[in-house]
Formats: C-alpha cells, structure tokens, sequence
C-alpha cells in the first residue's frame, strides 16, 4: 500500500523527470544527513579532552571558545577541519544525490564548508560555496583577497597531537587513546604576505575574503540562473537541509524564483522543517523527514519514472 511519503517522493521524482533543469540548494541538514555529525560519537572520539576540559556539547559550539593560546586554538581546529573536510564521508549521501542529477542540466548552491560535493564527484564548475571553506586559510586581517590551501599543514597539526591520518584521510587514535591539546608554536599558521595569524576562510564577519575561485564560482551561478529561468524553463528549485539560519541565501530566493515561474516546481527535503508558504504550495513537494532516505527513495522512483517516461 502507497504511503503519504510514497506518493511525495514518486511526485519528486515526477518534477525531476519533467524538469528541463535543477538547481540544488544545499544546508547543513544535507552534510547531517551523510553522517557528518557535531555530537555524539564523533565529537566523543574526536574531541573528549575537550568535552571534559571544557564541557563543549557539541563541535559547533567549541569553535567558539576564546582558547588562551593560538597552540590550543589550533589543535582544536585543525582536529575539526580534518574530520569535517578530509576524512571520508560517513555514508553514501552525496553520492545518491548526483546519481539522482549526472547527465542533467544542473548547478548546486550551498552554504556548507565541507567539500563534500566536489568530494563526491559534483563538477567544480557547477558549484557555488557561498560560505567558504574548511579546506583554505585566509589572513585574518585580510591583506589581500588571497586564500591558500591548508591540506598539509592541518595534516601536520593533528599528527603533532598524537593522530594518525591514514592515506584515505581518516583519523585514529594511537593505541593508547593519548593525545596533546596543543600544537607546536611553529606550525600556527601565518599570512605568507604579511605574517598577521592567519584564519579559516570562513563567513563569520566583514573579514572574510572572496577570492578570484568565490567570484566565478557567483558568476557562474548568476549566469545559469540567468539563462534557465528568463524564457520559463521547467526548473527544479530542489532544496535540502536548509534551515532559518541564513534563509536569504537559498530558501527565500527559491521561493521567490518559484513565484515568479509558473513552470518551476520547489522541493523542499528537511527533517522538521519542511514547509512552503500557502500561495507557493500548487508548486510545491514538502518532505519532512530524512534527505538520505528520501533520496533512496528517489533512486528507485526515478527509474520507474524512466521506465513510464
């Protein structure tokens, strides 16, 4: 017997057969949902010194601690860069979405700084972080609009705790479970320009730097909305895990393109927040549950949508 999931997702699939393009719009709920997690075992495994030294509940929430050295400060961060950057996606998440989108006309948009699209196979050239990313440093006191890779030196800093980062990316503890809340003077990162403490590239304030990958990145975004969405195309507006923290970036411009286009349909997949206002909902598939496994069960929909096509 059909459900009411069942009938959502086979009317998901059923916009994004018909659809002549989609734009995905991509929020934290989407990275939760392939496993990255901020609590529980992770943050137990990864970050116990810190819960006990401090009582940090969750990852996000220690990023924020005003540590008393830049040694500690990086040890913490250079602990959440790997694992939320470098280390392998906990499951198949990403992975069913591009299945879901290869071959088509698409673009994603996304405020996640994990990489986890262009990790999963997403093209670079369809891509927009808006937000930065886990994987670039910045000057803190931005002496220029330059960002540099962090790869090797967050390597550095985790090993120099204790950690062992295998060939995958993935971060053991040694056998005796011991390792340093600190790193070595040396390897706190620096500006190569002018030698101020260098930062994460990261939106948190006015300091965050664009640089000349974000600026194509955002010309390339505006330019496919531009020529999809101005003759009336069939677009998906298809959104996941995005909440009411920054709703200017992805949600109220979907909402707003949808509007404007009668052949548009918006999707919108978020465990407890799925919701459309009243007048968009003739346009609308809301569902409230889990991103991995509606896009599951979109896979199975979508071929039997092929098959009737």
């Amino acid at each position: 017997m059909e459900t009411a999931m069942d009938q959502k997702i086979e009317a998901l699939a059923e916009a994004l057969a018909e659809c002549d393009s989609v734009v995905i719009g991509a929020g934290a709920g989407m990275s939760t949902a392939a496993g990255l997690t901020y609590t529980g075992q992770r943050l137990r495994r990864y970050f116990g010194d810190f819960v006990r030294a401090y009582g940090f509940g969750d990852m996000y929430s220690g990023g924020f601690y005003p540590f008393s050295t830049p040694e500690q400060h990086w040890a913490y961060w250079s602990r959440y860069i790997w694992i939320n950057r470098y280390a392998p996606i906990p499951n198949d998440a990403y992975e069913l979405l591009l299945k879901l989108v290869e071959g088509r006309d698409y673009f994603v948009l996304t405020t996640n700084v994990d990489h986890c699209f262009q990790r999963a196979g997403f093209s670079k050239k369809r891509l927009f972080y808006t937000q930065g990313d886990y994987g670039l440093f910045q000057c803190s006191d931005p002496c220029c609009n330059e960002t540099w890779d962090n790869c090797e030196t967050v390597k550095a800093m985790v090993e120099a705790q204790g950690f062992i980062a295998q060939p995958d990316g993935t971060l053991d503890l040694p056998e005796d479970g011991h390792v340093l809340m600190e790193v070595p003077g040396q390897l706190v990162p620096t500006c190569p320009h002018c030698g101020r403490p260098a930062t994460m590239n990261l939106r948190a304030d006015a300091t965050f730097v664009e640089d000349e990958g974000w600026h194509e990145a955002s010309a390339c975004y505006g330019n496919f909305l531009r020529t999809r969405t101005e003759n009336g195309q069939k677009v998906l507006f298809l959104e996941l895990g995005v909440g009411y923290n920054t709703p200017i970036i992805i949600k109220y411009p979907f909402w707003q393109m949808t509007a404007r286009n009668g052949n548009a349909v918006y999707g919108c997949v978020n465990r407890g927040e799925a919701y459309v206002p009243r007048e968009l909902a003739p346009q609308s598939v809301c569902i409230d549950s889990d991103i991995r496994e509606v896009l599951l069960g979109l896979t199975g929909a979508t071929v039997r949508e092929g098959e009737r096509l």
